[in-house]
């Protein structure tokens, strides 16, 4: 790359089911790539499988990456609008001797294929027709048109990542740049579009090995540089196979409506094959500070649900409480129904300090804090109901009268006061403290008692005690 030119990348989605999580691994890096370079990161559509193309694939695209804060710098490319593009490349190779018709019959096609089998051979297009005069073509057969690969020496691939990779050019075959009906091939199409799009990196999963070998040759027959690689290795499982579903293989929104935060998974999918040393906590700024090519690894990732959880749960930790108020009441609106309600968020605000201290996940937050939205008298759970025996119900009598006196309904002087009463009634302090628990949740396990009398506040906790007191 000279130093007078900009950064240009691009991810480049087929729009044939969500955006999963290979896929916005590699979008991150070219996100952090560009922005690093001080450069473009542009989206491209490749939506040439028109009858596998959805338009909701292409929604779930842009929200899961609007999700991830993955910002695109111009509108999105849509390849199949841009056939006739790929149409011209194809017939100025034709045009001068380096793709060919070809008017093999499908059933001709796999006998082909078959002989080669029979022979230990790999099943490919064995060039029937790279050198025969169209004048012999059959009456009435619409041809594909073929690259006129080349079949001798070997195609170098410089990979940033994977160093110099070559592959002989007899294990390439005359691959399809037009299919019978004209369209375009996805091969040709990227190569066109990359080239009008001005990419200068190409940075995707190693899986597209052989397509930057057969991309190279085409970028060379039609006299452009090609950009530059990076190939990516690919995700794996906890136990080093290949990801799956049970692994983790999912789509983005399933993510965020498990509760993850888009920082937490941004900091979690660059560290799956990059590193900055020891750092495993880092922000966004500083990771578009420190991305570069030279570290990424050159073996697999692997997918670890537990080290995201944990991850997720430092960020949770570390969260605005007004942003995870509303990012917890956005969630459970959505996947529980819960009601758009100031005052409930403005007691989520408050309770959030004590609930935020247990949960690694918004799923969690919003569990934790259920206990505000029960209206009276609230149900008692197993636990709970064990909790409130006679004794436990006679002491939270005495209990109320004592907070029902207090002039500061505030951290610090309900802790006092039921530090003291426990203290008058010979009592240890989880004796009354999980019995009061019981009451005002519902649960045995909540935020810090006294975040949650004050969360709840006045009128809502006494009345709560007042319903289980004896």
């Amino acid at each position: 790359m000279t130093g007078t030119q900009k950064v240009v990348t691009r991810f480049a989605p087929s729009p044939t089911g969500y955006l999963h999580i290979g896929g916005a691994r590699t979008a991150l890096f070219n996100w952090l790539f560009a922005r690093h370079h001080g450069g473009r990161f542009l989206l491209r559509i490749e939506d040439t499988d028109r009858e596998r193309s959805t338009q909701g694939a292409i929604d779930a695209i842009f929200e899961g990456l609007n999700w991830l804060g993955l910002g695109w710098d111009e509108e999105p490319v849509y390849q199949f609008s841009r056939q006739e593009k790929h149409r011209a490349a194809a017939e100025k190779l034709i045009a001068e001797g380096k793709a060919y018709y070809c008017y093999c019959s499908p059933q001709e096609l796999e006998e082909m294929r078959e002989k080669a089998r029979a022979e230990g051979r790999p099943p490919r297009y064995d060039g029937t027709w790279r050198d025969r005069d169209p004048g012999e073509a059959p009456a009435g057969v619409k041809p594909v048109v073929r690259f006129k690969a080349p079949q001798e020496g070997e195609t170098v691939v410089r990979d940033h990542v994977l160093g110099d990779i070559r592959i002989a050019n007899n294990q390439l075959d005359d691959l399809i740049l037009l299919r019978s009906d004209g369209t375009p091939t996805y091969m040709l199409s990227v190569v066109v579009d990359d080239v009008d799009m001005g990419i200068t990196h190409i940075i995707r999963g190693d899986d597209h090995l052989t397509n930057a070998a057969r991309q190279s040759q085409l970028y060379a027959a039609l006299g452009w540089t090609p950009p530059e690689f990076a190939h990516v290795p690919l995700i794996h499982g906890p136990d080093g196979a290949k990801l799956s579903k049970r692994h983790g293989a999912l789509g983005v929104e399933a993510y965020r409506d498990m509760g993850y935060l888009p920082e937490a998974m941004r900091n979690y999918l660059v560290r799956l094959g990059w590193s900055h040393g020891d750092d495993e906590v880092f922000s966004t700024e500083q990771a578009i500070e420190w991305f570069g090519l030279e570290n990424i690894g050159k073996s697999p990732a692997r997918f670890d649900f537990a080290k995201l959880e944990n991850l997720n749960g430092i960020y949770i930790r570390q969260g605005n409480d007004e942003t995870l108020a509303d990012q917890t009441l956005q969630l459970m609106n959505r996947l529980e129904g819960w009601p758009e309600d100031a005052g409930l968020r403005a007691k989520l605000i408050e309770a959030m300090p004590g609930l935020k201290e247990r949960a690694k996940t918004l799923i969690e937050l919003g569990k934790g804090a259920e206990y505000l939205r029960v209206t009276r008298p609230i149900p008692l759970d197993e636990k709970a109901q064990k909790l409130l025996n006679d004794d436990a119900r006679a002491t939270l009598k005495k209990l109320h009268e004592v907070l029902a006196a207090l002039p500061d309904w505030e951290t610090g002087a309900l802790e006092a006061a039921v530090r003291q009463f426990t203290e008058d009634m010979g009592l240890k302090l989880g004796k009354v403290a999980q019995p009061l628990r019981a009451a005002l949740t519902g649960g045995s396990t909540s935020p810090g008692i006294f975040d949650v009398l004050v969360s709840l506040g006045r009128e809502e906790s006494l009345g709560r005690i007042e319903d289980q007191a004896g």
